[in-house]
């Protein structure tokens, strides 16, 4: 977000300022009912519809009104050091890359200094937080329960972390390299996506100029 980006340092300019704008026009443009987000992004669906519903109250009903879909256990996913996982923060985990990064990535996770022999907290525990996201419940009380009970070393637990994440994108690393290995698949993923974007673009700047006068 601009408030955020600012605290860190990012220069103000006019592209930072002006960018939710661009985001409400691209979720507008769509006629999207339901645009799915993570917690610090709402803000961006509330400008969007406050937007909308300036222009509606000016014109008539023109453009939908979009609601945001946060799912609560992924509304706001961990990074490598405990922060928002973010592609700025160069805290992210390629889910496509190479097992060896990947698994060398997970292990970079930050912990505090509790010793191996020591009961650890699983609530406030990153690891738990990441492995929840692919863990079945069984998995994962099994995974708190060792935690509580100490005798388990942080790395111990990146290395569970690593081997549950590598499992649960292999279908889609497989689909993956199916996909990009069939250029005219995509060629004509692309084009059928654009003609049916296009479209729908196309009537809503339509009800939009006609409403204004345009």
């Amino acid at each position: 977000s601009y408030k955020d980006k600012v605290a860190r340092g990012v220069a103000a300019n006019a592209g930072l300022f002006t960018y939710p704008v661009l985001m409400a026009a691209d979720i507008l443009i769509y006629d999207s009912d339901v645009v799915p987000v993570g917690k610090d992004q709402k803000q961006h669906i509330e400008i969007t519809r406050y937007i909308a519903t300036r222009l509606n109250e000016a014109y008539g009903e023109v453009l939908k009104l979009p609601e945001p879909r946060i799912q609560s256990a992924t509304e706001t996913v961990p990074g490598l050091d405990g922060q928002k996982m973010s592609k700025s923060y160069g805290n992210t985990i390629d889910i496509f890359g190479e097992e060896k990064e990947t698994r060398k990535r997970i292990m970079s996770i930050v912990t505090d200094s509790t010793p191996v022999e020591a009961p650890k907290n699983p609530d406030s525990s990153t690891i738990v937080q990441l492995y929840s996201l692919f863990a079945n419940d069984a998995e994962l009380k099994a995974m708190k329960d060792a935690f509580r009970q100490g005798g388990t070393g942080y790395g111990d637990f990146k290395k569970q972390l690593a081997g549950k994440l590598w499992e649960y994108f292999e279908p889609m690393r497989q689909r993956r390299t199916r996909i990009l290995n069939d250029s005219g698949y995509i060629d004509e993923v692309l084009k059928r996506g654009a003609k049916r974007a296009n479209e729908i673009a196309d009537q809503v700047m339509d009800r939009v100029r006609g409403a204004v006068g345009l």
